[in-house]
Protein backbone atom coordinates (compact mmCIF):
# COMPACT_ATOMS: atom_id res chain seq x y z
CA UNK A 1 0.00 0.00 0.00
CA UNK A 2 1.25 3.33 -0.74
CA UNK A 3 1.96 5.88 1.73
CA UNK A 4 -0.77 8.72 0.40
CA UNK A 5 -3.39 5.40 0.35
CA UNK A 6 -2.46 5.12 3.96
CA UNK A 7 -2.73 8.37 4.87
CA UNK A 8 -6.48 8.32 3.04
CA UNK A 9 -7.06 5.05 4.89
CA UNK A 10 -6.38 6.47 8.41
CA UNK A 11 -8.56 9.34 8.11
CA UNK A 12 -11.71 7.76 6.72
CA UNK A 13 -11.29 5.10 9.74
CA UNK A 14 -10.88 8.02 12.46
CA UNK A 15 -14.03 9.64 10.61
CA UNK A 16 -15.85 6.56 10.95
CA UNK A 17 -14.44 6.05 14.31
CA UNK A 18 -15.72 9.80 15.21
CA UNK A 19 -19.44 8.90 13.86
CA UNK A 20 -19.61 6.04 15.86
CA UNK A 21 -18.99 7.38 19.51
CA UNK A 22 -21.56 10.26 18.60
CA UNK A 23 -24.78 10.18 20.27
CA UNK A 24 -28.41 12.59 19.74
CA UNK A 25 -30.88 12.74 17.16
CA UNK A 26 -30.46 14.86 14.43
CA UNK A 27 -33.58 16.39 11.93
CA UNK A 28 -33.66 17.11 8.51
CA UNK A 29 -36.51 19.13 6.97
CA UNK A 30 -37.55 18.01 3.23
CA UNK A 31 -39.41 20.67 1.37
CA UNK A 32 -41.14 18.69 -1.22
CA UNK A 33 -41.78 15.56 1.19
CA UNK A 34 -43.87 17.61 3.89
CA UNK A 35 -41.71 15.66 6.61
CA UNK A 36 -38.97 15.98 9.20
CA UNK A 37 -36.48 12.48 8.75
CA UNK A 38 -35.10 11.39 11.99
CA UNK A 39 -31.31 9.80 12.18
CA UNK A 40 -28.91 9.17 14.88
CA UNK A 41 -25.81 10.90 14.99
CA UNK A 42 -23.90 8.36 12.93
CA UNK A 43 -26.64 8.70 9.91
CA UNK A 44 -28.82 6.25 10.62
CA UNK A 45 -32.31 6.80 9.69
CA UNK A 46 -34.86 6.05 12.69
CA UNK A 47 -38.14 7.78 12.08
CA UNK A 48 -40.36 10.19 9.46
CA UNK A 49 -42.56 12.98 10.89
CA UNK A 50 -45.33 14.18 8.90
CA UNK A 51 -45.37 18.18 9.52
CA UNK A 52 -47.18 21.07 7.71
CA UNK A 53 -46.56 21.78 3.93
CA UNK A 54 -42.58 22.68 2.38
CA UNK A 55 -40.98 22.76 6.14
CA UNK A 56 -37.46 24.75 5.93
CA UNK A 57 -36.13 26.05 9.20
CA UNK A 58 -36.20 24.39 12.76
CA UNK A 59 -35.15 25.23 16.10
CA UNK A 60 -35.73 23.75 19.81
CA UNK A 61 -37.37 25.03 22.43
CA UNK A 62 -35.26 25.91 25.77
CA UNK A 63 -36.09 22.35 27.12
CA UNK A 64 -35.54 20.42 23.92
CA UNK A 65 -39.30 19.11 24.32
CA UNK A 66 -40.57 20.65 21.45
CA UNK A 67 -38.84 21.02 17.99
CA UNK A 68 -40.62 23.89 16.20
CA UNK A 69 -40.42 23.99 12.20
CA UNK A 70 -40.95 27.14 9.78
CA UNK A 71 -43.89 25.83 6.98
CA UNK A 72 -43.84 27.80 4.01
CA UNK A 73 -46.52 26.65 1.88
CA UNK A 74 -49.02 26.54 4.52
CA UNK A 75 -47.90 29.31 6.11
CA UNK A 76 -47.14 27.65 9.89
CA UNK A 77 -45.18 26.71 12.45
CA UNK A 78 -45.36 23.72 13.03
CA UNK A 79 -44.87 22.70 16.89
CA UNK A 80 -43.63 18.98 17.07
CA UNK A 81 -43.40 17.06 20.15
CA UNK A 82 -39.92 15.38 20.26
CA UNK A 83 -40.88 12.31 23.08
CA UNK A 84 -43.65 11.45 20.72
CA UNK A 85 -42.01 12.37 17.32
CA UNK A 86 -45.46 13.64 16.41
CA UNK A 87 -46.58 17.03 15.33
CA UNK A 88 -48.95 18.34 18.15
CA UNK A 89 -49.92 21.57 16.87
CA UNK A 90 -49.33 24.94 14.60
CA UNK A 91 -49.01 28.46 14.71
CA UNK A 92 -50.45 30.32 11.94
CA UNK A 93 -47.85 32.71 10.13
CA UNK A 94 -48.06 35.14 7.25
CA UNK A 95 -47.71 34.85 3.54
CA UNK A 96 -44.50 32.08 2.79
CA UNK A 97 -42.25 32.51 6.17
CA UNK A 98 -38.90 31.23 5.65
CA UNK A 99 -36.62 31.85 8.43
CA UNK A 100 -37.18 32.50 12.21
CA UNK A 101 -35.82 33.18 16.18
CA UNK A 102 -36.94 32.62 19.38
CA UNK A 103 -37.18 35.86 22.15
CA UNK A 104 -34.78 34.57 25.36
CA UNK A 105 -37.74 33.72 27.51
CA UNK A 106 -39.11 31.95 24.33
CA UNK A 107 -42.70 33.00 24.54
CA UNK A 108 -42.31 35.22 21.05
CA UNK A 109 -41.17 33.72 17.33
CA UNK A 110 -39.50 36.48 14.62
CA UNK A 111 -40.47 35.33 11.50
CA UNK A 112 -39.29 36.79 7.93
CA UNK A 113 -42.65 36.68 5.74
CA UNK A 114 -41.41 36.46 2.87
CA UNK A 115 -44.19 37.35 0.20
CA UNK A 116 -45.02 40.18 2.67
CA UNK A 117 -41.84 42.12 3.35
CA UNK A 118 -42.15 42.04 6.73
CA UNK A 119 -40.60 40.50 10.11
CA UNK A 120 -43.39 39.60 12.22
CA UNK A 121 -43.77 38.49 16.10
CA UNK A 122 -45.74 35.92 17.09
CA UNK A 123 -46.77 35.07 20.80
CA UNK A 124 -46.19 31.29 21.01
CA UNK A 125 -49.03 30.80 23.75
CA UNK A 126 -51.96 32.46 22.65
CA UNK A 127 -50.82 31.93 18.75
CA UNK A 128 -51.82 35.48 17.94
CA UNK A 129 -49.56 38.13 16.04
CA UNK A 130 -48.27 40.69 18.06
CA UNK A 131 -46.47 43.00 15.95
CA UNK A 132 -44.57 43.57 12.67
CA UNK A 133 -41.67 46.13 11.20
CA UNK A 134 -41.72 46.58 7.51
CA UNK A 135 -38.28 45.39 5.98
CA UNK A 136 -36.37 45.72 2.38
CA UNK A 137 -37.96 42.71 -0.06
CA UNK A 138 -37.18 39.29 0.33
CA UNK A 139 -36.84 39.35 3.73
CA UNK A 140 -34.94 35.53 5.10
CA UNK A 141 -31.86 35.30 8.15
CA UNK A 142 -33.50 36.25 11.54
CA UNK A 143 -31.56 36.41 14.21
CA UNK A 144 -32.10 37.77 18.03
CA UNK A 145 -29.60 39.14 20.33
CA UNK A 146 -28.92 37.22 23.19
CA UNK A 147 -30.18 39.80 25.62
CA UNK A 148 -33.46 40.08 23.63
CA UNK A 149 -33.33 44.23 22.45
CA UNK A 150 -32.46 44.08 18.89
CA UNK A 151 -33.42 41.19 15.77
CA UNK A 152 -31.28 41.29 12.75
CA UNK A 153 -32.87 41.07 9.15
CA UNK A 154 -31.18 40.61 6.01
CA UNK A 155 -33.08 41.47 2.82
CA UNK A 156 -32.03 39.38 -0.30
CA UNK A 157 -32.96 42.24 -2.64
CA UNK A 158 -32.06 45.44 -1.07
CA UNK A 159 -28.83 43.77 -0.27
CA UNK A 160 -28.77 45.13 3.87
CA UNK A 161 -29.18 43.98 7.17
CA UNK A 162 -31.87 45.52 8.70
CA UNK A 163 -31.21 46.15 12.67
CA UNK A 164 -34.57 46.11 14.50
CA UNK A 165 -35.43 47.59 18.12
CA UNK A 166 -37.63 45.23 19.17
CA UNK A 167 -38.99 47.54 22.41
CA UNK A 168 -39.18 50.65 19.69
CA UNK A 169 -40.53 48.40 17.14
CA UNK A 170 -38.70 49.96 14.35
CA UNK A 171 -35.72 49.63 12.16
CA UNK A 172 -32.84 51.60 13.53
CA UNK A 173 -30.32 51.34 11.25
CA UNK A 174 -29.97 49.46 7.95
CA UNK A 175 -26.22 47.93 7.22
CA UNK A 176 -25.22 47.84 3.38
CA UNK A 177 -23.76 44.36 3.06
CA UNK A 178 -23.11 42.20 0.22
CA UNK A 179 -25.03 40.63 -2.82
CA UNK A 180 -28.45 38.97 -1.80
CA UNK A 181 -27.50 38.68 2.12
CA UNK A 182 -29.11 35.16 3.70
CA UNK A 183 -28.18 33.98 6.72
CA UNK A 184 -26.79 34.93 10.00
CA UNK A 185 -24.04 33.57 13.09
CA UNK A 186 -23.30 35.58 16.27
CA UNK A 187 -19.07 34.76 16.53
CA UNK A 188 -16.35 36.28 18.85
CA UNK A 189 -18.67 36.17 21.79
CA UNK A 190 -21.40 37.95 20.27
CA UNK A 191 -19.10 40.72 19.31
CA UNK A 192 -19.09 39.95 15.69
CA UNK A 193 -22.24 39.02 13.04
CA UNK A 194 -21.59 37.44 10.35
CA UNK A 195 -23.66 37.56 7.13
CA UNK A 196 -23.46 34.86 3.83
CA UNK A 197 -23.73 37.02 1.02
CA UNK A 198 -25.13 34.38 -1.63
CA UNK A 199 -24.32 36.20 -4.77
CA UNK A 200 -21.05 38.08 -4.10
CA UNK A 201 -19.44 34.05 -2.59
CA UNK A 202 -18.55 36.62 0.65
CA UNK A 203 -19.55 36.40 4.48
CA UNK A 204 -19.85 40.03 5.55
CA UNK A 205 -18.24 40.52 9.64
CA UNK A 206 -20.32 43.33 10.93
CA UNK A 207 -19.15 44.85 14.14
CA UNK A 208 -22.28 44.32 16.64
CA UNK A 209 -21.12 47.36 19.07
CA UNK A 210 -21.30 50.00 15.60
CA UNK A 211 -23.10 47.69 13.55
CA UNK A 212 -20.67 49.01 10.83
CA UNK A 213 -18.99 46.39 8.50
CA UNK A 214 -15.90 45.10 9.62
CA UNK A 215 -14.24 42.86 7.31
CA UNK A 216 -15.22 40.59 4.12
CA UNK A 217 -14.29 37.27 3.87
CA UNK A 218 -13.83 35.81 -0.07
CA UNK A 219 -14.42 32.63 -1.28
CA UNK A 220 -12.95 30.65 -4.35
CA UNK A 221 -13.22 27.03 -5.02
CA UNK A 222 -10.78 25.54 -8.02
CA UNK A 223 -11.95 24.94 -10.98
CA UNK A 224 -15.35 27.22 -10.52
CA UNK A 225 -16.73 30.41 -11.51
CA UNK A 226 -17.27 33.16 -8.78
CA UNK A 227 -21.02 33.36 -9.75
CA UNK A 228 -21.28 29.28 -8.97
CA UNK A 229 -19.65 30.02 -5.32
CA UNK A 230 -23.47 30.96 -3.43
CA UNK A 231 -22.69 30.58 0.48
CA UNK A 232 -25.89 30.42 2.17
CA UNK A 233 -25.24 28.70 5.23
CA UNK A 234 -23.33 28.86 8.16
CA UNK A 235 -22.29 26.69 11.36
CA UNK A 236 -20.20 27.76 14.69
CA UNK A 237 -17.72 25.03 16.12
CA UNK A 238 -18.29 24.90 20.19
CA UNK A 239 -15.48 26.77 20.98
CA UNK A 240 -16.01 29.23 18.73
CA UNK A 241 -12.80 29.05 16.75
CA UNK A 242 -14.15 27.89 13.32
CA UNK A 243 -16.87 28.94 11.07
CA UNK A 244 -18.30 26.21 8.09
CA UNK A 245 -19.68 27.80 5.52
CA UNK A 246 -21.85 25.91 2.75
CA UNK A 247 -20.73 27.31 -0.83
CA UNK A 248 -24.09 26.22 -2.16
CA UNK A 249 -23.98 25.32 -5.67
CA UNK A 250 -19.86 25.16 -5.72
CA UNK A 251 -21.10 21.82 -3.87
CA UNK A 252 -18.59 22.58 -1.04
CA UNK A 253 -17.87 23.49 2.37
CA UNK A 254 -15.30 25.98 3.53
CA UNK A 255 -13.53 26.21 7.06
CA UNK A 256 -13.12 29.63 8.06
CA UNK A 257 -10.74 30.70 10.84
CA UNK A 258 -12.93 33.36 13.01
CA UNK A 259 -10.06 35.21 14.43
CA UNK A 260 -7.90 35.80 11.12
CA UNK A 261 -11.09 35.33 9.14
CA UNK A 262 -8.52 33.48 6.54
CA UNK A 263 -10.39 30.57 4.48
CA UNK A 264 -8.68 27.32 5.26
CA UNK A 265 -9.65 23.80 4.11
CA UNK A 266 -12.64 22.91 1.80
CA UNK A 267 -14.51 19.50 1.42
CA UNK A 268 -16.92 18.36 -1.39
CA UNK A 269 -20.18 17.23 -0.53
CA UNK A 270 -23.53 16.85 -2.46
CA UNK A 271 -25.33 19.14 -4.65
CA UNK A 272 -26.25 22.58 -3.52
CA UNK A 273 -25.17 22.27 0.01
CA UNK A 274 -26.62 24.92 2.15
CA UNK A 275 -27.98 23.68 5.39
CA UNK A 276 -25.57 23.37 8.21
CA UNK A 277 -25.22 22.22 11.72
CA UNK A 278 -21.75 21.07 13.99
CA UNK A 279 -22.56 18.30 16.28
CA UNK A 280 -22.63 19.28 19.92
CA UNK A 281 -19.31 17.44 20.31
CA UNK A 282 -17.55 19.58 17.36
CA UNK A 283 -16.40 16.25 15.86
CA UNK A 284 -19.12 16.27 12.80
CA UNK A 285 -20.56 18.85 10.53
CA UNK A 286 -23.90 18.00 8.78
CA UNK A 287 -24.53 19.51 5.66
CA UNK A 288 -28.12 19.29 3.39
CA UNK A 289 -27.48 18.91 -0.28
CA UNK A 290 -30.86 20.43 -1.69
CA UNK A 291 -30.12 19.01 -5.13
CA UNK A 292 -29.10 15.46 -4.99
CA UNK A 293 -31.13 15.18 -2.26
CA UNK A 294 -28.94 13.79 0.90
CA UNK A 295 -26.83 15.14 3.83
CA UNK A 296 -23.25 14.32 4.48
CA UNK A 297 -21.51 13.83 7.24
CA UNK A 298 -17.59 15.82 7.46
CA UNK A 299 -15.36 14.70 10.06
CA UNK A 300 -14.32 18.63 10.91
CA UNK A 301 -10.68 17.37 12.41
CA UNK A 302 -9.38 15.41 9.08
CA UNK A 303 -11.80 17.58 6.88
CA UNK A 304 -13.20 14.61 5.16
CA UNK A 305 -16.41 13.73 4.06
CA UNK A 306 -16.99 10.12 6.05
CA UNK A 307 -20.56 9.41 4.86
CA UNK A 308 -23.51 10.54 2.69
CA UNK A 309 -27.08 9.31 3.55
CA UNK A 310 -30.70 9.86 1.41
CA UNK A 311 -32.96 12.77 3.18
CA UNK A 312 -35.95 13.06 1.53
CA UNK A 313 -36.91 15.52 -1.41
CA UNK A 314 -34.63 19.26 -1.40
CA UNK A 315 -33.57 19.14 1.80
CA UNK A 316 -33.52 22.50 3.67
CA UNK A 317 -32.26 22.70 7.49
CA UNK A 318 -30.62 20.25 9.48
CA UNK A 319 -30.59 20.49 13.41
CA UNK A 320 -28.91 18.21 16.23
CA UNK A 321 -30.38 17.40 19.65
CA UNK A 322 -27.41 15.94 21.74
Amino acid sequence: MTRPLRLFTLATLLGCATLAMAQGKVYVSSEKDNKLYVFDAKGERLAAIDVCKRPRHMMFNTSRSQLYVCCGDSNQLGVVDTASGKMTGTVPLGDSPEIFDLSPDGKTVYVSIEDENVMAAYDLASKKPVFEVKTGGEPEGVLVTPDGKLAYVTSEVANVVHVIDLGQKKVIKNIKVGKRPRRFVLAAGGAELWVSNELDATVSVVDTRDHSVKGTVKFAVKGMREADITPVGMALSPDGKTLWVGLGRANHVAEVDVATRTVGRQVLVGKRAWGLTVHPDGQTLYVTNGLSDDMTLVDTVGAKAVKTVAVGRVPHSVIVAP
